[in-house]
């Protein structure tokens, strides 16, 4: 392969070649002013040692390179890929080859076909922000109520990088899960799967496992139900989107403790609900006040009694005993979010809503986001037999059903008492990290700030901030360095809200946790955000 004859445009096309060169031998450092003839003899003798399996599917592989090259910024915007010819000829492979990776990034929008000059690479910023054609001019239809609605009031809370997960809210302990176990399991399925297992599957969940489940709920948390009430889901938001499909009208009442979960609050905010605030004290949710007292039969009451987001707190047995007769008295249901129910819970807890319900009303929600991981997208609902053909229909018409191979392998998981072992390495985790995390806390802010209650339960803590501080500059602040916290004033979802961080420490290994709680306590000194430095 001759390179003397290679003219280098260090403006364009060949600075180019060299970064491809260096992804492509697995590199990441960006070569400057190296002598080409050095490189080309260094790329041929790695090139031969690419797997056989990457050379197999060769254009996919150089997709993926040049694809997070441009993701990167490794490969600048407005610089052009090398001619087809002379990247095939610099790598060794065919000319089609590298024209099939390179038409990929067009149908993808990452580069853009140019007629006599070449593919030239585009601003991702640019990609972000297409063009969008005015409705009038072309007489698009009106969007629907609902989905006006739904537009303006989607307001996830996370929208961060995924990448960054120190301490955000909801991540288990990812560094435990057992991934070989998970694995093996995925690998029997696939080995002993059958043409016939490819196709549809019931809406509620496959029997084996809700008859496990409905087992290891009876074991774990005391809970009796008819396998048949399960309904699996991707999680407890679905959930609430089925149970208020099923159940709400314009304008019908639903009662949120406030605070609560943003997402839920958005949600109802959707279905353009009549969302009324239930306070808390030491035991829970208040439902006898005053505010309560000219309510109308609303449809719904959605709580979190095991341990209350964001505080932490535990509903007493009295309190839940005074919900259920309210909801009696009101013709209400009532919705049991109980989302980390292992890690909340202890043998002193009282009985569930679910369990102390003699009259149906409550749908329990449960999660294995928050215990597992939150990409396997598996939860469950307990429904009342009145309401359960219904959310089964619904179900059935929106999300069909959720994948087979994942509940198989959940089943198996269970069975095979991989869950049960799971979660006791789990909470012994999550009960080290939060000890290292309240010290550590408590040193570098020396009383400054303060975790509001630290006997909760639960994969975060609270900080509430004193009113001087500015709550929107503080998470700013954290999350442009990779310190993802979220903002307390979203969980309110009427009247005066309170500013403040919520941090999940669970998912940081106990090696950085303190260094991670130091560098907070650094970024807030340097911008003067802490208490009397405003």
């Amino acid at each position: 392969m001759e390179s003397n004859n290679i003219k280098i445009d260090g403006n364009k096309t060949f600075l180019n070649v060299k970064e491809i060169i260096v992804y492509l031998a697995h590199q990441s450092v960006f070569l400057k002013n190296t002598n080409m003839k050095e490189v080309l003899n260094r790329i041929e003798k790695i090139y031969t040692q690419t797997p056989k399996d990457i050379k197999s599917r060769l254009y996919i592989h150089l997709y993926n390179i040049l694809k997070n090259a441009i993701i990167n910024k490794d490969v600048p915007n407005g610089f052009f890929l090398p001619a087809s010819r002379k990247l095939a000829l610099i790598l060794d492979i065919s000319r089609s080859t590298v024209n099939k990776s390179y038409d990929l990034l067009v149908l993808e929008g990452y580069v853009e076909s140019k007629p006599g000059a070449g593919y030239l690479i585009l601003d991702l910023l640019e990609k972000t922000k297409p063009e969008i054609k005015s409705s009038k001019l072309y007489n698009y239809p009106k969007l629907s109520d609902a989905g006006i609605s739904f537009l303006k009031n989607t307001s996830l809370i996370n929208t961060t990088d995924d990448k960054n997960i120190a301490f955000r809210p909801g991540l288990p302990p990812l560094d435990i899960f057992p991934i070989k176990q998970w694995q093996n399991l995925s690998n029997f399925y696939w080995r002993h799967a059958t043409y016939s297992d490819l196709s549809y599957y019931p809406a509620s969940g496959i029997e084996p496992l809700k008859k496990n489940l409905a087992n290891y709920l009876n074991i774990s948390r005391n809970i009796k139900c008819n396998y048949q009430q399960i309904v699996i889901v991707a999680g407890s938001l679905q959930s609430i989107y089925l149970i208020a499909k099923a159940t709400m009208n314009l304008g019908d009442s639903i009662l949120l403790e406030n605070p609560t979960f943003p997402n839920v609050t958005t949600l109802f905010k959707s279905f353009r609900s009549n969302i009324i605030p239930l306070e808390l004290d030491q035991e829970g949710a208040i439902i006898k006040s005053e505010n309560l007292e000219n309510i109308q039969n609303p449809k719904l009451i959605h709580l979190t009694p095991a341990g209350h987001y964001p505080s932490g707190t535990k509903m007493s047995k009295s309190r839940k005993l005074e919900i259920l007769d309210w909801a009696s008295q009101n013709h209400s249901l009532i919705i049991e979010n109980d989302y980390e129910h292992e890690i909340n819970s202890n043998k002193n807890d009282s009985p569930t809503l679910f369990s102390l319900d003699k009259q149906d009303r409550t749908i329990y929600l449960g999660t294995f986001n928050r215990l597992l991981h939150p990409s396997i997208r598996l939860g469950f609902m307990i429904v009342p037999f009145h309401l359960l053909e219904t959310v089964q229909a619904l179900q059935k018409l929106s999300h069909r059903f959720i994948s087979p191979s994942y509940q198989y392998v959940m089943n198996q998981f269970i069975e095979k008492k991989h869950l049960l072992n799971h979660i006791k390495k789990l909470q012994q985790v999550v009960h080290e990290r939060k000890e290292i995390m309240l010290e550590s806390f408590n040193q570098v802010f020396d009383k400054r700030l303060r975790i509001t209650d630290s006997k909760t339960n639960g994969l975060h803590v609270l900080v509430e901030f004193p009113e001087e501080m500015n709550e929107q500059k503080c998470v700013n602040l954290l999350v442009n360095n990779n310190l993802v916290v979220h903002p307390y004033s979203k969980c309110f979802s009427v009247g005066k809200s309170k500013g403040g961080m919520i941090l999940g420490y669970a998912s940081v290994p106990n090696h950085s946790l303190r260094k991670k709680i130091i560098k907070m306590g650094q970024l807030f000194e340097k911008h003067l955000l802490l208490p009397g430095k405003l």
